[in-house]
């Protein structure tokens, strides 16, 4: 089972300013209140696009294949990635062939509107981290721009065999058109129910959705939405992965001291499954999302530079397996921890019967969801 988040005392972590923001949004405390003013604004705008959307004066794209959007409605991280990843290899073990479609968020080439083909040895700096360590886990076609429609086109044009488009984040980007939603629920739920920045919420709560897959207990009125839902159990993997490819058992690893380092949402989390594992931290740094590992200064002032041959006094340097291909960079002694997910397989059943009858019938386009 996911090991509990931990708290504010935990030793060996300084509390990130991330986790002290996710913090107001579980309560309806004076910051939260104070900052509705602001939250009815963006609900209001929000509002608005979806209305022009629905009356036709904003269009989205549509692709000739069915398209999957596996998102969250909560800022931060709620786990996308690793359900993207479950997801496009269970379609293959059925036969499908899909492609995977990003953002590529906090990618150096965002400023270009061309689309980038993502391959293994992709920097991530080019093509950002997620959709590189999805490419690296599936071997599916993935395409990244910052028009996501752009990143489909893109796709389907470079691989003719592709018959279903995942798209990784982008329930709120209404310019693609969808056939499937997937909403990814972390444990901090819906928080307390406002938007932003008030509360988590990018859109209303409870809305319309396919499916909702959550950690923890069941999103609040779940029921409302109409969706078939399922728990997701995350766990890290039994061990860690080296730059040339080694596994290392984490067990040989228990006894060490250990580093960790996470640039995720909520790097905590992170920490308290290794801890879990039987890896507690003599240290652990927690960065911003999508923080860039392969800077020297950075790492210099986290002491995580190589520093010549380990020894058995030398501190185990643990990070998460999407920051890894940063992080080797400047420091190729880190091993990597994946994360997995498990989740029923009448999930995968389910997406499947569903894309099976969309392409037995005629591909007509389907309403956007409020």
């Amino acid at each position: 089972m996911t090991a509990p988040l931990p708290n504010a005392s935990q030793p060996s972590t300084s509390r990130p300013r991330s986790a002290r923001i996710t913090d107001a949004w579980q309560h309806k405390g004076l910051l939260a209140r104070a900052l509705l003013p602001l939250a009815w604004i963006y609900a209001g705008l929000g509002s608005l696009r979806r209305s022009l959307y629905r009356a036709g004066v904003l269009q989205s794209w549509r692709a000739p294949v069915p398209t999957v959007v596996v998102g969250n409605l909560i800022a931060g991280g709620a786990g996308k990635t690793p359900v993207t990843i479950h997801l496009v290899q269970a379609l293959q073990a059925r036969g499908w062939r899909p492609a995977v479609i990003s953002r590529g968020y906090g990618r150096a080439t965002s400023g270009s509107s061309a689309a980038l083909e993502v391959t293994r040895h992709s920097d991530p700096r080019e093509v950002g981290d997620e959709p590189l360590l999805i490419a690296q886990r599936t071997n599916a076609p993935v395409f990244v721009a910052n028009k996501r429609a752009n990143a489909a086109q893109a796709a389907l044009s470079a691989h003719k065999d592709i018959d279903v488009l995942i798209c990784d984040d982008g329930l709120q980007h209404l310019a693609l058109a969808r056939d499937l939603e997937i909403a990814v629920f972390n444990r901090q739920n819906v928080g307390n129910g406002w938007q932003l920045p008030a509360g988590p919420l990018r859109e209303p709560w409870p809305r319309p959705l396919d499916i909702a897959l959550y950690a923890g207990e069941p999103p609040v009125k779940l029921a409302r939405c109409g969706a078939a839902a399922w728990p997701v159990d995350r766990q890290l993997a039994d061990f860690a992965i080296a730059k040339d490819g080694r596994r290392i058992p984490l067990s040989s690893l228990r006894g060490r001291r250990i580093h960790a380092v996470a640039a995720i949402a909520y790097p905590l989390e992170f920490f308290a499954m290794l801890e879990a594992a039987g890896l507690p931290q003599a240290r652990s740094s927690a960065l911003p999302d999508h923080a860039d590992l392969a800077d020297p200064q950075l790492l210099a002032r986290l002491g995580l530079v190589d520093s010549g041959a380990p020894t058995m006094e030398t501190p185990v340097l643990l990070c998460t397996e999407k920051d890894a291909h940063k992080l080797w960079r400047i420091a190729p002694q880190a091993l990597a921890v994946p994360l997995q997910v498990q989740i029923d397989p009448a999930f995968a059943s389910y997406v499947h019967s569903r894309l099976h009858a969309l392409v037995s019938a005629p591909h007509t386009p389907q309403p956007q969801k409020d």
